[in-house]
């Protein structure tokens, strides 16, 4: 490779992109984060404990129970060491619950799932970064989105669990090699994102795909894709995220895009 000066262009493309990708894996890489996942359950009615994990924790109807048994947990800032009922089919995917150095990420698919999180997991001292293509402004990639009237619920198998119901605004339609394509577009705690396989799925990337966050679009409906920062599902680092969306039949891309994230380690 030639050690002559990039131009000034690809020089901060790339400064600008190595600083997205050490933000990136640092968030990667904070102690209760993907990284950290040590177990998940699916809670029945029954009230259980968990290995690891102190207290009673079970469902009823939409609503979960948690009962520490005196140890002292945390929710939205307020202590509690009694039981305590939350109703969250409405929230966000993976609400916290504090419990001493641990965190439990909660999330409702008709079924709640509780995921431990452990500063201490084995797997953050031994990671080392994930692989990535060589950043190239050739996938950056101008696109349109087409909003639907209103937005619609699409329903979307999952890595390892039932089919969820997401809402879509509509598609981006953009060309590439000469040819149109879209994307099917998602609206994730007030973002824009898709989930998308390509001719590297499961070769060079993750079999189950990629996802890639769709800045706002401007008043004509245009976005930038730029596929030098699609990155890997949490369900690629650990086996504890069963309920990753697959892409749904139109974001299988036929087309190698060598760009973003590859396989973790």
């Amino acid at each position: 490779m030639s050690d002559a000066p990039l131009p000034a262009g690809p020089q901060e493309f790339t400064r600008a992109w190595q600083e997205w990708r050490a933000g990136w894996e640092q968030w990667l890489t904070q102690p209760l984060g993907w990284l950290a996942a040590t177990s998940h359950e699916w809670l029945g009615d029954t009230p259980q404990n968990h290995p690891g994990l102190p207290g009673l924790w079970w469902q009823n109807g939409d609503a979960i129970h948690i009962d520490p048994q005196g140890t002292p947990m945390a929710f939205d800032g307020e202590t509690f060491t009694t039981e305590r009922r939350l109703v969250l089919a409405g929230a966000h995917d993976d609400v916290r619950v504090t419990v001493g150095d641990l965190e439990v990420g909660i999330t409702y698919r008709g079924t709640y799932l509780i995921v431990t999180y452990d500063p201490s997991s084995p797997a953050r001292p031994d990671f080392d970064g994930v692989p990535t293509y060589e950043p190239s402004p050739a996938w950056v990639l101008p696109g349109r989105l087409e909003r639907l009237d209103a937005p619609a619920s699409i329903t979307l198998d999952s890595v390892g669990w039932d089919a969820h119901t997401h809402e879509s605004p509509g598609q981006v339609r953009f060309s590439y090699a000469g040819s149109e394509h879209t994307l099917q577009v998602l609206n994730s705690h007030g973002m824009l994102l898709t989930v998308f396989t390509d001719a590297t799925s499961g070769v060079t990337t993750y079999g189950a795909g990629r996802s890639l966050d769709i800045p706002e679009p401007d008043a004509d409906g245009n976005v930038v894709l730029d596929f030098n920062h699609s990155v890997n599902l949490p369900c690629a680092f650990s086996e504890h995220f069963p309920i990753c969306p697959l892409p749904p039949s139109g974001n299988r891309l036929s087309f190698a895009i060598e760009a973003g994230e590859k396989t973790p380690h």
